[in-house]
């Protein structure tokens, strides 16, 4: 009997071609749509073009209709999913896929950094290796991930760290879980359990600012209205902030809208270490929230799909440090 696998296109560079002035552009068609995969006979691809946008054009309310498709795909009996998709906010719906979607069906993500016409192009070569990854028997709860230039990386983890590089997606402190090599799809580390939240809508208005030397008060204040939702915060080091901060902090945090830290480092993850005036262990007191291991624009979404979800208090800072 035939795996099948869903592929769900969303646009990006992947489906995007180079124009004869070099500027990448979108295609009415999706070129993936029109090529030969040299892939098992025992499976079957069943391809839909959700959205055709560029990844900066994805927003939450996108991220949610993929997930509504995904779970309906799994009652449908799919074995797995790809996803194709841009770039720039390619980790971000990976994350949102893997808040809301059980860990059973492999979901796969995964994009390109060269148009489909360029020299080089890695498009189809992901393509085709995302295709191999969720039909793995071992990619069974893992949860989604997200594979490209032969790596898997868990969606919780990995991040754009290149403008252009093919090899852009890495994992910092932690690595990929798994490579495909010889077209054998191997992991090689276990993956975190994330608390699923099926969310059927999404309360938007969540916001993400980075701290800096000399940072005051002024943007936490602009942020002081009742349509905010939440805010994270990218702070200095393992979670410190300019004191100049704390009065415009401790008004947000009055006004019951929950604030989330993590650090604006590369490698790491945000702790209250520091006791003094703006340090960490200052913060947590005040009731900042501190988001273990994920980079801003991911505690962002996590965030998100916790307010959407109905968290507040003890239950949100709870689920943000999970």
């Amino acid at each position: 009997m035939k795996k099948r696998i869903l592929i769900l296109h969303t646009g990006g560079t992947i489906s995007m071609s180079e124009d004869s002035s070099g500027k990448v552009k979108p295609n009415e068609q999706n070129p993936l749509t029109e090529l030969p995969l040299p892939l098992s006979h025992n499976l079957e691809l069943v391809t839909e073009e959700i959205f055709n946008v560029p990844s900066p054009h994805m927003d939450p309310q996108h991220m949610l209709k993929l997930s509504l498709r995904l779970r309906q795909a799994q009652k449908e009996g799919f074995f797995g999913a790809v996803v194709t998709h841009g770039t720039d906010t390619l980790e971000e719906t990976a994350l949102f896929l893997d808040l809301t979607l059980d860990q059973k069906m492999p979901v796969v993500v995964t994009g390109a950094m060269r148009s489909s016409n360029e020299i080089g192009s890695d498009g189809l070569y992901n393509f085709k290796s995302a295709i191999m990854v969720a039909s793995a028997a071992a990619s069974i709860d893992k949860g989604v991930v997200v594979v490209m230039n032969d790596e898997i990386h868990a969606a919780r983890f990995v991040t754009k760290t290149h403008t252009t590089n093919v090899a852009t997606f890495r994992t910092p402190t932690f690595g990929p879980i798994g490579i495909i090599s010889d077209n054998h799809v191997v992991y090689v580390q276990d993956t975190i359990s994330e608390k699923c939240l099926p969310i059927n809508k999404i309360n938007d208005h969540v916001y993400l600012i980075k701290a800096y030397a000399g940072m005051d008060g002024t943007i936490l204040t602009a942020l002081d209205k009742d349509s905010t939702q939440g805010i994270v915060i990218e702070a200095l080091g393992a979670g410190n902030l300019p004191p100049q901060t704390l009065p415009a902090l401790q008004q947000l945090l009055h006004h019951q809208i929950p604030v989330i830290l993590v650090s604006r480092c590369f490698n790491g993850i945000a702790e209250p270490v520091y006791d003094y005036e703006g340090g960490g262990v200052n913060l947590q007191k005040m009731g900042v929230i501190f988001c273990r291991g994920l980079n801003g624009q991911k505690a962002r979404i996590k965030l998100l799909v916790g307010l959407s979800a109905g968290l507040s208090g003890t239950k949100l800072a709870h689920y943000i440090n999970s």
